[in-house]
């Protein structure tokens, strides 16, 4: 499905880029990898991104990582964390984006409700991570593929 977003996205991210860099030095995000007692892992697909994600954002000023991370998953899937989730690593995005970072966490316990973000998420799913959309991001099936295959941990996102 391509929205508005989707085709406006390649001049606008620029220009959120340029922006982020004047007013932060470094940039750090999060995204969480969770997983339903089915085994299946939650993603969700963006109004303004191709593919399915791993869901989560940035880490805003004064914001703890895993305070973004409950407030991300709350937005964008309507997923309450509960209790802590596990550190699974700290990726460079260097290639993508100077100066940025993401970390992942494995989340096993959590509530669903509503979402509370309204025009950034077109599509949440929870798939077999055997068993992806065939758009699935790269970046995606790399960290699914080190948790659940045993594929060598990356640093880089």
């Amino acid at each position: 499905m391509t929205t508005w977003r989707t085709r406006i996205e390649p001049f606008t991210r620029p220009l959120f880029f340029a922006s982020s860099r004047l007013s932060r030095g470094m940039t750090l995000g999060v995204r969480g990898l969770a997983v339903d007692g089915e085994g299946r892992v939650l993603l969700v697909k963006h109004t303004y991104l191709h593919g399915w994600w791993l869901p989560g954002g940035g880490v805003e000023r004064g914001q703890t990582c895993e305070d973004a991370l409950d407030r991300e998953m709350h937005e964008e899937a309507g997923l309450i964390v509960e209790g802590r989730p596990i550190l699974l690593g700290v990726h460079s995005n260097e290639r993508f984006f100077r100066g940025d970072h993401v970390l992942v966490y494995r989340i096993d316990r959590f509530t669903l409700t509503e979402r509370t973000s309204r025009g950034e998420i077109a599509e949440i799913g929870w798939f077999d991570p055997h068993a992806l959309p065939s758009d699935t991001h790269r970046a995606t099936r790399d960290r699914l593929a080190e948790v659940f295959d045993g594929a060598e941990r990356a640093t880089s996102w």
